[in-house]
């Protein structure tokens, strides 16, 4: 059962709508206001990259936009670039702390 997501063009909401059977039905009317000008509309979607991918397409060099610093999975990216291209192995106790930071508790164990 496929389920689309319709705009209204109204109110600008976004809902989706569970699909039974083969047809496509009419677009539905919007949830928030009742309007009946709904359109269907690209559903949203993420991308999984892993962190290796990630550290090799990372370039220290360059600077980073805000998102790049909000986003928890890239502390400690620009240290194990840094490392890797200097051929060091910063080991499994620089990881464990890398992974207590991205997830909140090294703060919460400083307090």
């Amino acid at each position: 059962m496929p389920i689309f997501e319709y705009e209204c063009a109204r109110c600008g909401a976004v809902g989706s709508e569970i699909v039974i059977g083969s047809q496509r039905p009419p677009a539905p009317a919007c949830g928030q206001c009742g309007s009946r000008r709904t359109r269907r509309v690209m559903s949203t979607f993420a991308v999984v990259e892993t962190e290796a991918s990630r550290l090799q397409r990372f370039d220290p060099s360059q600077a980073q936009g805000e998102s790049f610093y909000k986003d928890s999975r890239n502390v400690g990216l620009w240290a194990k670039k840094r490392a890797r291209q200097m051929g060091v192995d910063l080991g499994p106790r620089f990881e464990a702390t890398v992974e207590k930071a991205r997830s909140g508790k090294l703060i919460k164990d400083m307090l």
